[in-house]
């Protein structure tokens, strides 16, 4: 075994942590992060901002003893502690390994301010794992890049300095300093994909080809790099199809592209809304069924928790979230804002114009949902306006119309959520007006 672990080699992996707030290291108790703890702990200059984080997914029984002997090992050395205690049970679509390290990533973040940095045990073999896991899935090359050594995440960065280590390297350090660790009775179960791969195949594996970790690696780099140039023409395309505004795609410029290129622009924006990536099958049928239908018809495609559907010249892609209708209430006086059964929330903020603040504190204030019928007066323009023709006019996608709240003042409708004030209560009278902001609450697309 020529490979080598050290604080000294560890260090130099970690130039940028001297700079970090905080240093915050995944520790599950396992060898691996283990490892990594002790390495880091014996870096002086590091070990003050070190915080090692224990995360119980609710999952195991030992998990309790667990921490415990994870707050004893970072006394002994001298580090700081904290346990969290996640949600790690699977929602539909999400595999238990994927809940698991959504419940886990979304903890780390909850932690980190700017510039902090976390630090995962993740190894050459687990590189090894997550190439075979995606090629099982017949991923494309973002899949078969496998993970970054480093990644932006939450407020700050997310480092895996063992990534080019192989498992005998650590093994063989963890026994030569004579380290205590825990071992997960849920590894020796091949009903998972990862451990399957880890307890059958990969053994069988290195007897033919024992520097696969190594040769595989070397392709999930190869693909990394082909997917970097796939991903520059991607963007270079996609800036002029993105509306950030809305985060839609303009269909009439997607469909300027082959069809090769509309998947590119796809996966491009389902990367910038933070999805997980479409299957090619959801893909073909994007384009077949939403993409090419006709300019006056509204299909919608679902799958993995969203839906994709056009309106007009636009292509949205909406959470399976979607709002619920509005509950008829009324606004609590001298409250700057009001929760909607809708899960959105509307506030008042002071304004040069909007509605009179001396009429809005005054007024009963009451939030109903549309009904069908409704029309507003607005400022400078003649007559009173169907609100069906103000949306229409203002091109507000039709499942958005009915989560839209009215809001009356003594039951006179004011205004259209935060789109139109009505001419009699509008007003310009700068340092005493009021405007509305809507907002959506409930999870959605990040």
């Amino acid at each position: 075994m020529t490979e080598r672990l050290s604080a000294h080699s560890i260090a130099q992996v970690l130039q940028q942590c001297y700079d970090a707030p905080q240093i915050y290291i995944g520790y599950s108790g396992g060898v691996d992060s283990h490892v990594l703890l002790h390495l880091c702990a014996s870096i002086a200059a590091l070990k003050v901002k070190i915080m090692a984080v224990y995360i119980d997914h609710g999952l195991q029984a030992e998990a309790a003893a667990w921490a415990s002997h994870c707050q004893d090992v970072a006394s002994t050395m001298g580090v700081g502690f904290k346990a969290l205690r996640v949600n790690a049970y699977p929602v539909q679509g999400e595999s238990p390994e994927e809940a698991a390290r959504n419940a886990r990533y979304n903890a780390f973040k909850s932690l980190m301010t700017a510039n902090d940095v976390l630090l995962v045990a993740q190894h050459r073999e687990d590189q090894l794992e997550t190439f075979f896991l995606q090629l099982m899935r017949g991923s494309g090359l973002r899949g078969l890049s496998t993970m970054p050594h480093q990644i932006s995440f939450g407020r700050g960065v997310m480092l895996r300095p063992l990534l080019d280590v192989s498992k005998q390297v650590i093994n063989h350090y963890a026994q030569t300093h004579d380290l205590k660790w825990v071992e997960d009775p849920s590894n020796a179960s091949n009903a998972y994909d990862r451990n399957f791969l880890r307890n059958e195949i990969f053994p069988l594996l290195k007897q033919r080809w024992p520097q696969c970790d190594k040769t595989v690696t070397r392709s999930a780099k190869h693909c990394a790099d082909a997917q970097g140039l796939i991903s520059e023409q991607a963007q270079s395309l996609f800036v002029d199809i993105f509306n950030k505004n809305d985060q839609t795609l303009c269909i009439s410029q997607l469909l300027l592209c082959k069809p090769s290129l509309q998947v590119l622009v796809v996966r491009e924006w389902f990367q910038v809304l933070h999805l997980k990536m479409p299957a090619q099958a959801f893909i073909e049928r994007l384009q077949s069924e939403v993409i090419s239908a006709r300019i006056d018809s509204e299909p919608l495609l679902s799958g993995q928790g969203y839906c994709v559907r056009r309106y007009r010249d636009k292509l949205y892609c909406l959470k399976g979230d979607l709002l619920s209708s509005i509950i008829e209430s009324h606004w609590p006086v001298g409250a700057e804002s009001i929760r909607l059964s809708s899960g959105q929330r509307l506030s008042c903020l002071p304004s040069s114009t909007g509605i009179s603040m001396a009429q809005w504190q005054s007024s009963i204030i009451t939030i109903k949902a549309r009904r069908g019928g409704e029309k507003i007066r607005l400022p400078g323009r003649q007559g009173s306006h169907a609100l069906k023709n103000l949306f229409q006019e203002a091109g507000v996608p039709p499942w958005e119309r009915d989560t839209m709240p009215l809001v009356y003042l003594d039951d006179k409708l004011a205004a259209v959520g935060d789109l139109w004030i009505s001419a009699a209560f509008y007003s310009e009278q700068p340092d005493d007006c009021m405007r509305l902001f809507l907002e959506k609450e409930i999870s959605g697309i990040e």
